[in-house]
């Protein structure tokens, strides 16, 4: 085509693929195939290439990053980005409400609830409906800006919705919180601790270190997301009220917390500060508190603000789930890849009703760097399902009495040599046949996400390995009720109940369980549904290049070599053939279209199935399995034990909800 063509023809991809973005990373309600999406950024990258000049900044194919930058430059806010002042306590609150009640002199305030994020605020600046800039808070006056980084994260809109009944103010400056999810920060973690480089402590931390990466391509690889809470006053136009600036926000395609309630009175607040509290560590994301604010902006200017923070706001804090106990010694634990990792053996301590007698020290960089001796007190951290973690050595309670420590020279489990590469974080036993290694592998394996073998725990697997009943994953196919029988502490009916799962297990495993329990490096579950996804069978994924591999969503080129690299080693493939033999060997099935475009939310227990196969089954025809209701939600299906705030949502939005049977039947007959 010519220039002429190709330039109209690139901005109308442009749009089209914004919107199917927007479908798929914000609203979760994708309205396309996945190689529908790919056809269309393909047909854009060519144009693109064929005509460089074409390039805009707010083409979906920059979102892989741009060229690295020698230093962040700086950014100063329109307005300054302040704190919260922080409660503790609810006579604070309500003094906190009293306050706002009489300067704004009303019997009653309306305010705005909000889940208080744990992540890292940046205010972006979109002009005529295009993003320019981006940056973090700072000092609250200047920011480092990161906009290239910004532009990687898939929730973020280059270009805001005018699809809507809502107009695109001028310019508008909008605040927001990036973060990581749990499980997707986990699983991050293990990618980097597996390829040598130094963890991070939190998801906090590990969203803050990758927005402020000079190089943009290292921040698209990583699982960044963002709620937006604020539209700045410094914007051309704002409604009346933070409640109205939300549902804006909303509009115009910018990702908005589903748990935000107008609320009446103090009453209403604490009840919903109590409901928070309670559901914290179910939500995905990591919250600390709760944030309240005065709905009406013009009771915002009426109130004023102190040095560093607003007078019509404040972060009601959730208790701490932090302890101070002493370690007591430090172990060398060797993983599925033979990484040797130093833990913490504590005084046993309650935190946040969880007993916590073991944290991973991580690396020996990081015992070295915050300078943690056998003896030392620590304060400890566990929020939410993140792994316990040390914070900080509380240094003015040492007697003299604490040891260094530094991991040892041979691995503690084969005696093999332990090799650290320069530049790497991680040390290894570079013993491929060390039994700690293969009883990591087996675990993983068999664990709740991969094949959910019932029954492999720990100590079962350690006796399995020990004696040469299992070698490789394979080897777990061939046991009999008698060999396993045989292991200590393991009666008859015991032993039958872990024979019949590991059967059942070959049943139920699909492509996308059996790729993330072959412990590849760099794939979690999220990595594994893409692959399966993207390559239908174990087959064909396993002869993929790495071009191929690249060509995956989401997927960059450090993770596609390792994958590449994996399948190549022959051990691994015969492996794959042997497991093939056994009768593992699942693909993707075509997916049915009974439930295309049709967006579904569970909540309670079914006795059919397990929330997840639920959600499965939902995809298998064509849906999308949402965690939360929206308007955009079609059906709410509602099991035993049913979350309240679900049910709330169903009604606010007239949601149709169904009973299991209803359910089932939807699936065999569509609506």
């Amino acid at each position: 085509m010519d220039k002429k063509d190709a330039e109209r023809r690139a901005e109308e991809l442009r749009e089209e693929i914004a919107y199917h973005n927007y479908r798929y990373y914000v609203k979760n309600d994708p309205v396309v195939s996945d190689a529908e999406y790919d056809e269309l950024k393909r047909e854009l990258q060519k144009i693109e290439e064929a005509h460089p000049d074409l390039v805009t900044p707010d083409s979906p194919t920059r979102r892989v990053g741009s060229e690295p930058l020698e230093e962040l430059g700086t950014l100063e806010h329109e307005t300054p980005m302040l704190s919260l002042q922080a409660v503790q306590r609810e006579e604070a609150f309500r003094r906190f409400y009293d306050t706002c009640r009489k300067e704004l002199g009303k019997e009653r305030v309306s305010l705005v609830a909000e889940p208080k994020y744990d992540g890292a605020s940046v205010e972006l600046v979109y002009d005529r409906g295009r993003l320019t800039t981006g940056a973090t808070r700072g000092d609250g006056t200047t920011g480092e800006e990161v906009t290239a980084n910004i532009r990687t994260i898939r929730e973020v809109l280059l270009r805001l919705r005018t699809d809507t009944d809502a107009s695109v103010p001028e310019h508008l400056v909008v605040r927001g919180e990036v973060y990581m999810e749990k499980g997707e920060f986990e699983a991050f973690n293990r990618e980097l601790e597996d390829a040598g480089k130094r963890t991070f402590a939190n998801p906090r931390n590990a969203a803050a270190g990758s927005l402020r990466q000079l190089d943009p391509r290292i921040t698209a690889e990583r699982p960044l997301r963002i709620f937006f809470w604020e539209i700045a006053p410094s914007s051309s136009s704002r409604p009346d009220s933070h409640w109205q600036c939300l549902r804006l926000l909303s509009k115009l395609g910018l990702k908005t917390n589903e748990l935000a309630r107008r609320l009446r009175s103090p009453d209403e607040a604490v009840e919903w500060y109590e409901e928070i509290k309670g559901r914290r560590d179910d939500l995905p994301y990591e919250i600390d508190g709760c944030v309240f604010k005065v709905n009406d902006l013009a009771g915002h200017e009426a109130m004023g603000t102190r040095a560093s923070n607003p007078r019509w706001a404040v972060a009601w804090k959730f208790p701490s789930k932090r302890r101070t106990t002493r370690i007591e010694g430090i172990e060398a634990s060797v993983g599925r890849t033979g990484a040797l990792t130093p833990v913490a053996v504590l005084e046993p301590v309650q935190i946040g009703g969880v007993e916590v007698s073991r944290v991973s020290l991580h690396n020996q960089d990081e015992v070295d760097r915050k300078d943690i001796r056998v003896g030392d007190h620590v304060l400890v951290e566990r929020a939410g399902d993140v792994i316990p973690h040390v914070v900080r050595v509380m240094e003015d309670k040492r007697n003299g009495s604490e040891k260094k420590y530094t991991l040892p020279e041979a691995c503690p489990v084969c005696g093999g040599k332990v090799s650290r590469p320069e530049g790497e974080a991680v040390a290894r036993c570079v013993n491929a046949s060390c039994p700690a290694q293969l009883k990591q592998r087996v675990i993983h394996f068999g664990s709740k996400e991969a094949l959910d073998i019932d029954g492999l725990g720990e100590k079962t697997v350690d006796q399995l390995v020990d004696r040469g009943m299992v070698e490789d994953l394979a080897d777990l196919f061939d046991l009999d009720v008698e060999q396993v029988a045989s292991l200590d502490r393991m009666a008859g009916k015991s032993a039958q109940n872990l024979v019949d799962a590991i059967a059942k297990s070959k049943e139920s495993a699909t492509l996308p369980r059996l790729v993330y329990g072959l412990g590849i490096p760099h794939v979690g579950r999220a990595a594994a549904e893409d692959l399966a996804r993207a390559f239908g069978s174990m087959g064909r994924l396993a002869t993929a290049g790495t071009a191929d591999l690249e060509g995956v969503p989401g997927m960059g080129r450090t993770m596609a070599e390792a994958i590449a690299d994996w399948f190549s080693s022959e051990k691994n493939r015969r492996l794959l053939k042997r497991l093939e033999r056994k009768g593992l060997s699942p693909e993707v099935e075509d997916r049915g279209d009974r439930l295309q475009g049709l967006t579904i939310v569970i909540t309670g227990e079914l006795e059919a199935m397990t929330r997840e196969e639920a959600e499965e089954a939902v995809r298998a025809q064509g849906g999308n399995p949402a965690s939360s209701v929206s308007g955009n939600t079609d059906y709410l299906v509602v099991g035993a034990d049913p979350g309240r705030s679900k049910q709330e949502g169903a009604a606010e939005h007239d949601t149709p909800i169904l009973d299991e049977s209803g359910f089932l039947r939807l699936l065999e007959k569509g609506p």
